[in-house]
């Protein structure tokens, strides 16, 4: 996969090298600024063939670049290339040149480049080392010798920035993941760098955490004049209510060969190249997406569609109770993940459940007084701000740890970790399929389907642990479900996912509810838990808030405020009362899931994959 040249996508594409600000300039006979980034054909490919680039781009001093591609395609290697993991650290063969303020990225080490650069990680949890919050945030400037004096303001500054005053003084140990990305985040910024380099910075965030992502990006960009390269799938989230506007202008998009389609202004996105992102797995801001996905583009035009597809999908097929989220008509047919799953009688249960967090002598309950009812054949959703138990919760359901209060009981749960990489127990994808499994020809010929059915056949011979975060999240998913395990519990099963892969993932969990099993899964993203869950179990204020139905809770302002929710504005503009579908009863109607899963068989459609 040797990289040679560009590739460009539709007709609306610019040029992937865009003129430099030293060639913008020069007329003026001024000398412009060092470039905050400037690489001219940078390509890294590793031993298994994949890669990224060739790349070629200058961001100057201030200017934002939003990263865009679907999972594996190289997004999180681009972020490494740039910050000198690769090939410093991360063993490839690279080529091009890559410079970060004047600095030869491939000359220095990675320390050489500490005092310039802030970064992010895609999975904080490695990124962040040290027991206490405030020595983990402090850390980057004592090691760039800052005044002792100044290191606790500019700590607690960098905490306000990122949204985590809270959670100073409190042991990361302690921390859920959402959290631990908001240190990670406070991290980066606490020596005001002239480059910051996130990726996926609100992959495990609620609704505050986001807000605080933005505004830090905001604050470093605007007041020190840092630039900024963002790698991010929950782009409506990101936006807010400002929509397409609040993001990046700069986009970037790597296609799923790791190569360049399109680098340029967003707004020269037209809606034939948005169908094309869409199609190679893609989430794009809503602007972008319902025009392209239902080829209207005035707000009147886009109602009519959607309420179609509402009224479309009612009448195709949904024979059995539809409660909010996938029709269990198909339940009777059996084996859709190729098993020979009997469906239990019993159910998992916890009764006045507590649970707790952090070292052993100093755990803190985080839910308290839980009473839970898993039943088979239906999807739950577990759904609540960052550090309210979800992740915690699910351990306790599964048995891997045990209640501070209470019992849990019925049959052992088969789980799916927030870090796929924790339990991987094999040296190849498909031997992490079949680990566990009895051996002979009936077991292959179940791996084999699995690895078709989540899109990993290209990657049967691959180190698990040297896949992209999005691609560990597959094989994870795809193994835990070829167990004969009665309940399935998941922790964030579509975060750091592609359009594609998250909407294969749900269906996945979808139809083992059908074979028979039950199923919970954690999940910050309230678009697939409308489209997919049966009832959603509400966390926040240390217990259960309500466990209800998706068509009830997006419509509840009360209860979303008092769980510090936030829905995306797809979902505010569904359900808001006498909108598109026209509905003021919550019962009355599943319109609102009906359209969401209807908008993901459309975009399966454009990548040629069946609804």
């Amino acid at each position: 996969m040797r990289r040679t040249g560009p590739c460009v996508m539709g007709d609306s594409s610019v040029p992937v090298s865009a003129p430099t600000q030293r060639e913008a300039v020069a007329i003026e006979g001024r000398e412009p600024p060092v470039a905050a980034i400037d690489t001219r054909g940078a390509w890294a490919e590793f031993a298994s063939g994949d890669g990224v680039g060739p790349v070629s781009f200058s961001l100057a001093p201030g200017e934002r670049m939003l990263v865009l591609g679907p999972s594996g395609s190289g997004k999180s290697t681009l972020l490494r290339m740039l910050h000198g993991a690769v090939p410093h650290a991360i063993a490839a063969e690279t080529g091009g040149s890559v410079r970060l303020v004047g600095r030869d990225v491939g000359a220095v080490t990675v320390a050489g480049l500490a005092d310039v650069l802030g970064v992010v990680a895609q999975d904080p949890e490695s990124g962040v080392c040290l027991p206490d919050v405030d020595d983990e945030v402090a850390f980057p400037l004592e090691n760039l010798s800052v005044d002792p004096a100044s290191i606790g303001p500019s700590v607690d500054a960098a905490l306000e920035m990122a949204g985590a005053r809270h959670l100073a003084g409190r042991r990361t140990g302690e921390l859920s993941g959402g959290e631990l990305q908001r240190i990670a985040l406070a991290a980066a910024v606490a020596a005001t760098p002239e480059v910051l380099l996130l990726d996926e910075p609100t992959s495990m965030l609620d609704a505050e955490g986001i807000d605080a992502v933005r505004a830090a990006i905001d604050s470093a960009c605007v007041t020190t004049g840092a630039s900024c390269v963002l790698v991010e799938h929950r782009l409506d989230e990101l936006a807010g209510d400002a929509g397409i506007e609040a993001l990046p202008n700069r986009w970037l998009v790597i296609g799923r060969d790791g190569r360049v389609r399109f680098d340029g202004p967003a707004r020269e996105l037209k809606a034939e190249t948005a169908r094309e992102l869409i199609r190679d797995g893609c989430w794009v801001p809503l602007e972008l997406e319902l025009p392209a996905l239902l080829g209207a583009s005035d707000a009147a035009g886009l109602a009519d569609r959607l309420r179609s597809l509402a009224s479309t999908e009612a009448a195709a097929g949904d024979s059995g109770e539809d409660v909010g989220g996938a029709s269990r008509a198909g339940a009777a047919a059996g084996v859709a993940a190729g098993g020979t799953f009997r469906r239990p009688t019993a159910a998992l249960r916890a009764a006045s459940v507590s649970v707790a967090r952090g070292p052993r002598r100093a755990r803190a309950t985080v839910v308290a007084g839980v009473d839970l009812e898993l039943r088979t054949g239906e999807v739950v959703a577990l759904v609540g701000a960052n550090g309210t138990g979800k992740s915690s919760l699910l351990a306790c359901l599964a048995g891997l740890e045990r209640p501070a209060a209470g019992t849990v009981t019925g049959p052992r749960a088969g789980m799916v970790f927030q870090h796929p990489e924790h339990q991987f127990a094999a040296t190849t994808v498909r031997a992490e399929l079949a680990h566990g499994l009895p051996t002979g020809q009936h077991t292959d010929a179940r791996v084999d389907e699995q690895l078709r059915r989540f899109d990993l056949d290209d990657l049967a011979d691959r180190q698990p642990h040297r896949l992209s975060g999005g691609q560990q999240r597959r094989v994870s998913l795809a193994a835990m479900l070829l167990h004969d395990r009665a309940f399935l519990l998941a922790d964030e099963p579509t975060f750091g996912l592609d359009r594609r892969a998250q909407i294969g993932a749900m269906r996945a969990l979808v139809a083992a509810a059908e074979e028979g099993r039950g199923v919970c899964f954690s999940s910050h993203d309230l678009r697939a838990v409308a489209a997919y869950a049966d009832r959603v179990v509400v966390l926040g204020e240390g217990r259960v808030l309500a466990d209800t139905t998706p068509a009830r809770l997006v419509r509840d302002h009360r209860l979303l405020e008092r769980a510090r929710l936030r829905l995306p504005r797809l979902l505010r503009w569904l359900a808001e009362p006498g909108g598109v579908l026209g509905e003021r009863d919550p019962d009355a109607s599943n319109g609102v899931p009906r359209i969401l899963r209807a908008l993901d068989d459309l975009a399966l459609a454009l990548a040629g994959d069946a609804a």
